[in-house]
């Protein structure tokens, strides 16, 4: 038997690289198999019709890039993703769910939002599934694409209403991270945490188009350098402690204490209510979109994570002043 593990994913996908990153980063054997050219394989073992998908050695299928890396690291435990640090292992917890749900929805938004990018990110789409394939049916392929993707942007919360929101909340999370990533390589120090698996990948399918990417070209040189630093990521250095991190770093913890929690907490609440559509006050703004499932699914299992851990002396502290720690309980 191989000890060779598949990835089936797609270069667009920024969950699909987020776990490419990790087997590199562990120095994983494996296989990237795009999924549109290798669909009979993929459908054998998917149960949702979502990428990445991770077929292990021994012919079990795992889905959804958290747990995917959560079941490798107990098998690959090093080198670590976790600071040793408790109360720094749960920021970088909390930070990789900001990533993985609140950079997705600036990710996907910027991605589908204007003509330009529907264009680009659809034709790059459609190209990546037939290399081989003339221009007219690509161009054809593309139009499908876009249509349906287009249909979707509700999900994330994407909307002409939302937009200038949206927009904003990208420009800022790039004015906290310049300072934090001038001098460093990682968001904990001198190697990749959960936490930039995250949200440097969402950051990095930003950067490939055109609008998002041009604003990160252009205003945060830092971020950009991060952002493709985190597709081949490497441990060179220690992860720093709070003290370090604290001037910094505070600022992104404030930022999901003020809109990645409380809308979050908002779309939770709104779908054990019932509720078609739900609107929260961010940033002094009202936010309104749909409840969906999965975002619930996951704020309980941050909530499990922030109740799993021991002491919680030094770590509460941080959590209160971010604004954080009253949507954990």
């Amino acid at each position: 038997m191989s000890d060779e593990y598949r990835i089936f994913g797609a270069e667009m996908s920024p969950y699909s690289v987020k776990v490419r990153a990790y087997f590199r980063y562990k120095d994983i054997p494996h296989q990237w198999l795009s999924r549109r050219a290798h669909e009979e394989e993929f459908q054998k073992y998917a149960r949702l019709p979502i990428v990445p998908l991770v077929v292990t050695p021994d012919g079990t299928g795992i889905q959804d890039s958290t747990p995917i890396m959560e079941k490798l690291d107990a098998v690959f435990p090093e080198p670590s993703i976790h600071p040793d640090d408790p109360t720094l292992a749960f920021l970088s917890a909390l930070l990789e769910e900001y990533g993985d749900e609140w950079g997705n929805k600036l990710m996907f938004h910027h991605r589908w939002f204007s003509t330009a990018d529907q264009l680009a990110t659809a034709h790059v789409l459609a190209r990546g599934g037939m290399p081989d394939a003339p221009w007219e049916e690509v161009d054809k392929a593309a139009q499908t694409i876009r249509e349906r993707m287009v249909s979707r942007v509700h999900f994330t919360g994407s909307s002409p209403e939302n937009a200038p929101l949206i927009s904003s909340y990208l420009d800022r999370l790039l004015e906290i991270l310049k300072p934090h990533l001038a001098d460093r390589k990682y968001l904990f120090g001198g190697r990749p945490a959960f936490a930039d698996f995250g949200l440097g990948l969402e950051v990095y399918e930003m950067a490939l188009d055109p609008t998002a990417g041009a604003i990160i070209r252009a205003r945060a040189p830092e971020v950009l350098a991060w952002a493709f630093r985190m597709t081949e990521p490497r441990n060179d250095g220690p992860f720093e402690s709070w003290d370090c991190l604290q001037p910094t770093l505070e600022p992104l913890l404030r930022d999901a204490g003020e809109f990645f929690l409380p809308w979050s907490t908002a779309n939770a609440a709104a779908l054990m209510a019932g509720e078609e559509s739900f609107s929260v006050t961010l940033g002094g703004k009202a936010y309104v979109q749909g409840p969906q499932k999965y975002h619930a699914r996951s704020l309980n299992a941050l909530r499990g994570r922030y109740a799993a851990v021991g002491e919680k002396s030094a770590l509460d502290p941080i959590l209160e002043a971010t604004g954080c720690l009253a949507y954990l309980n």
